[in-house]
């Protein structure tokens, strides 16, 4: 059992996004993101799954050497949406 905060490996990340293209597709993830942000409960029980069950709170450190922190998890998760880079983890 992984540490709840902790990102998902490489397997569950696979998964995570399998299931989101089956059921509301990324794409919808990200547009409820945008559109409703951070605090939209649909949005933050998929940041909770992404997590094993909590958001980590910020700052949240990146594999980006260009972006290398960002203030939240939210923060984060909306530039892998814009930046279409779903796998990128911390």
């Amino acid at each position: 059992a992984q540490e709840p905060g902790t990102p998902l490996s490489d397997q569950e990340y696979h998964q995570f996004f399998h299931f989101l293209r089956i059921t509301i597709q990324t794409r919808t993830a990200c547009e409820l993101r945008e559109l409703y942000g951070c605090k939209n409960s649909l949005v933050q029980r998929l940041d909770e799954y992404e997590n094993h069950g909590a958001i980590p709170p910020g700052p949240i450190c990146s594999e980006l050497p260009e972006n290398p922190s960002f203030l939240n998890f939210c923060t984060f998760s909306l530039y892998r949406c814009i930046m279409k880079q779903y796998f990128l983890k911390v």
